[in-house]
């Protein structure tokens, strides 16, 4: 069976023919670290941790990016309004993605490069950008420098769109530019920014506009043209619009497939924090355990929407659950002796592989891996120990390459892996976090509530004046 994905810039589901035989690459937009990651984020991350385990099972060798955007307009209003330096925000809020994508079992990615590592990479681009007639320095002499999107006659093609019928670039003082809709590849440094938040370049310093660096990283680590780029519909434009545009006129071929997956919404409506709707990964973690998190994530089709309404996670854990269930139970029959082990050579169900090739039907396979956990339990109630063993061994299979299979030692308790940990950092740094707000507010009594029911659960709290961190009593 031949692998199937559907491709965003031709809204049309093509085979997948890698430009190398054997390797796949697949470039995925990471966080923008202004904030703590909310679900989107996270949901985004896993649809594609599925894509790579899938290629994966299917031969290919993959190698995997994922940036890190942390130099952006809003990281640094952010960082003004906290009073803390821009790149310590950027790190902090770096490392909650990290945990969070570590405690739902999100494969690490084979590069994670920050933008603050390519300003050379990026400045080559814009010379080329340039020297081609596609980009020009600002006609205000602000040190801004622009994409020229009526130089690109395909400017639009990603989204069906006609640059007349698109909004301004909001990036920049439109004054600097031909047109309006006109975006910014390098920012000349303004009154107000950080002096840390300044490069020197040819055209002046500055920084780099956002949609230049996955550009200029994607490339640095892959080539001028690479297999699948990923990310959230919301990115389509005009994140990814751009990114395409601005490659492709520089001369390179850029992305093959476009993939992009689809919103979460909160019982039917936008998520807002205006209007209380929401939920993050750290109060999912609350609720559930990061296996069923996971499960609840990766249920749907990658590229509909995610519903989450009151309940969600309880039935999750029930899916979850009846997969332990099984696998628990056939494993006390048939291998009672502890001896049970993945050859690697299992084969899959072909209905599981079928819905997969098919541009990733997760609840398909889902569908073929639950009935195949029935059709496991009928065998041990029938005392069938060799259909059990078949079953056991074809679900255990499949849940391992969906990510969910529960042998995997990141999701035993008390296994002290570094998935399990990262979770617990998660549920721990939240009561830091109330903890703190408690003694801001002098409310004593919470704050010592807080941490005598830490130290109940068997965590430290070492108070400083940098403020509190936490560990395991031995």
């Amino acid at each position: 069976m031949t692998l199937r994905f559907h491709d965003s810039a031709s809204a049309a589901v093509r085979d997948f023919v890698p430009l190398k035989e054997g390797r796949a690459s697949l470039y995925y937009c990471g966080a923008t670290v202004q904030g703590e990651p909310h679900i989107g984020h996270v949901r985004s991350a896993l649809a594609f941790d599925q894509l790579t385990r899938w290629l994966q099972t299917s031969g290919y060798e993959v190698t995997v990016v994922r940036n890190v955007t942390d130099i952006d307009d809003k990281i640094l209003v952010k960082a003004a309004e906290n009073n803390e330096p821009w790149w310590g925000l950027a790190y902090r809020f770096e490392q909650a993605f990290a945990d969070a994508y570590a405690a739902l079992g999100i494969l690490k990615p084979t590069y994670e490069p920050r933008a603050t590592g390519h300003i050379p990479e990026m400045h080559a681009l814009i010379a080329t950008l340039i020297e081609r007639g596609h980009a020009y320095p600002a006609l205000d002499d602000s040190g801004d420098v622009y994409f020229d999107v009526r130089s690109w006659p395909a400017y639009g093609s990603l989204t069906n769109q006609n640059i007349d019928d698109m909004q301004a670039a909001p990036d920049a003082d439109p004054r600097g530019k031909r047109d309006p809709r006109d975006f910014a590849l390098w920012k000349g440094h303004k009154d107000g920014d950080p002096e840390t938040a300044r490069w020197d370049s040819p055209w002046g310093a500055g920084r780099p506009g956002w949609h230049l660096e996955c550009s200029a990283m994607v490339t640095k680590y892959l080539g001028t043209e690479f297999d699948i780029h990923g990310g959230g519909l919301d990115l389509r434009f005009p994140h990814h619009e751009n990114e395409m545009a601005q490659s492709q006129a520089a001369g390179h071929g850029f992305a093959n497939f476009w993939m992009h997956n689809g919103m979460v919404t909160y019982q039917g409506e936008k998520m807002s924090k205006s209007i209380g709707n929401t939920i993050n990964p750290r109060e999912m973690l609350e609720i559930a355990r990061p296996l069923v998190v996971r499960y609840y994530l990766g249920q749907a089709h990658y590229r509909s929407v995610l519903d989450y309404r009151p309940g969600s996670l309880e039935e999750a854990a029930a899916a979850v659950e009846r997969i332990e269930t099984f696998v628990n139970a056939a494993l006390a029959r048939v291998h009672p002796d502890g001896s049970f082990g993945q050859s690697g050579n299992i084969e899959l169900p072909a209905a599981f592989r079928t819905a997969m090739d098919d541009d990733l039907n997760i609840p398909a396979a889902l569908a073929v891996l639950h009935e195949t956990v029935r059709a496991g339990n009928t065998a041990l109630a029938g005392n069938d120990n060799g259909g059990a063993e078949a079953a056991l061994a074809s679900v255990v299979a499949m849940a391992s390459a969906l990510g969910i299979n529960p042998l995997d030692a990141q999701w035993q308790q008390g296994g002290g892996s570094e998935a399990e940990l990262a979770a617990l950092d998660v549920l721990v740094k939240a009561q830091l976090e109330a903890r703190a707000q408690a003694r801001a507010e002098k409310n004593w009594a919470e704050s010592d509530r807080i941490r005598d029911t830490l130290a109940a659960a068997g965590v430290e709290i070492a108070d400083s004046a940098t403020g509190s961190t936490w560990s395991l009593k031995r």
